[in-house]
Formats: C-alpha cells, sequence, structure tokens
C-alpha cells in the first residue's frame, strides 16, 4: 500500500512542486494538498493520512504552524508521521519539533526538497515511526557549541561514549541498561556526567538528551567532512 500523505505549503510554487515530485513516486500518494492551518487541519482530519509534510511557517501567523501540528498529533493521532520542511537552519526549530520525542518526526530544510531521494526517504522513516534531521541543522548545532571548544565529545570516558550511541538511537534508560549489562541507577549517573561534559547541565530535561544527541550525530559526521 502506497504511503499517503497530506502535503501542505503557502507558496503554490513550492506545494505544486513537491505535489508533483511525490507523484512521480509509486510508494506515495498525496491525497491533499493545503495552503494554510485551517485547510491542513481539516485535510489531516477528513484523510487521516500516514505522514504530513508541511511548511513550518504557514498563515495565519507565519511562526510556527508546522510544529503546532506535529504537536497536537502526538495526541490525537500520534501514528500519523510529520515531515517539518524549512528555509531555516536554526538548530532550535528542530529542538521545539523534537521537544516531546524524535519518534515519526523529520526537519527537512527547503533545499533538500527537490533531492526526490531525500524527501522520500524522510516520509518513509517517519511513517514507520523513525526520525530525520537535516545535517546542516545539526552541523550548525555542533558549530555554535565548538567554537571555544574543539570537541566537547573528546571529553567522555568509553563507557560514556556508549551510552550517549545508546542514547541517540533513542533508547530509554532501561533499554541502554539491559544491552550494556548497567543498572539503571549507572545509566543515570552517566547521563548526568554526559550533560555535564556537553554543558548541557541547565538545559531543560527533554532538550539536554536531544541536544546530545544532535552534538553526537554531527560529531560523528565530522571525519566524513574532512
Amino acid at each position: 500500500m502506497p504511503i499517503r500523505v497530506v502535503l501542505a505549503d503557502d507558496s503554490f510554487i513550492v506545494r505544486e512542486g513537491m505535489r508533483e515530485l511525490l507523484e512521480s513516486v509509486g510508494e506515495v500518494d498525496v491525497v491533499a494538498t493545503c495552503n494554510d492551518l485551517d485547510s491542513l487541519r481539516a485535510a489531516i482530519e477528513r484523510e487521516r493520512p500516514d505522514v504530513v509534510v508541511t511548511d513550518i511557517r504557514m498563515p495565519p501567523t507565519n511562526t510556527n504552524e508546522g510544529i503546532q501540528v506535529a504537536e497536537g498529533l502526538r495526541s490525537s493521532a500520534p501514528s500519523i508521521g510529520v515531515v517539518v520542511v524549512s528555509q531555516y537552519a536554526d538548530a532550535e526549530y528542530a529542538l521545539a519539533l523534537l521537544d516531546k520525542g524524535a519518534a515519526g518526526r523529520a526537519y527537512l530544510l527547503k533545499e533538500r526538497v527537490s533531492d526526490l531521494d531525500q524527501l522520500v526517504n524522510a516520509i518513509r522513516e517517519v511513517a514507520r515511526g523513525g526520525s530525520v534531521v537535516d545535517a546542516k541543522v545539526v552541523e550548525n548545532l555542533i558549530a555554535a557549541r565548538s567554537r571555544s571548544k574543539r570537541s566537547a565529545l573528546a571529553e567522555l570516558t568509553p563507557r560514556e561514549g556508549e551510552v550517549l550511541a545508546a542514547v541517540a538511537e533513542g533508547k530509554n534508560n532501561a533499554a541502554i541498561a539491559g544491552g550494556l549489562h548497567l543498572t539503571e541507577g549507572a545509566v543515570e549517573k552517566h547521563i548526568s556526567s554526559i550533560f555535564s561534559k556537553l554543558g548541557l547541565s541547565e538545559e531543560p530535561a527533554v532538550h539536554r538528551r536531544v541536544k546530545a544527541t544532535l552534538i553526537y550525530l554531527a560529531e560523528e559526521r565530522e571525519p566524513e567532512r574532512r
């Protein structure tokens, strides 16, 4: 069965361009297109899609409508994946999207939309509960945090590195403890130490895990960029 998609963007050119791209893919079925928050909510209620692909800013306020929809669906329809598409490579937008969890959520830059493989991959990932964050967003976050310190990860112990890798995979403390043969108390201590070494001790609880994950992913990609 194809992945049923509702597509939303207030720009007619962008919206129709994405629709034409996606309709060329057999595994995707665009069941509705929308140009503002109200029409998007109505289409979701009417069509019950597998995935919503939405601009981050749309009428009526042109602020964060895409993130509002993603947040609302966590309680009203948690099985619906959301791909937020934005022209802004600001890590704070991605953090807002992932604030309550990364499962079924993706954040892509509009400049990537013309790459059909990337767009379809993001749709495919969120449809099955995965997540995707644009590499440039990750790079911007780590660049901002690395101006005074080249690599915060270099300060982690080997065991802390293993725990952070598991956090980046979306595992909770119990799953990390089972996988690494540790007690949950030991995992909590390692994570506390990781947050401290990464300079995240003062961040809100959820943001600490998300930011630690983004830092890990960015520095894992560093050798590929050299």
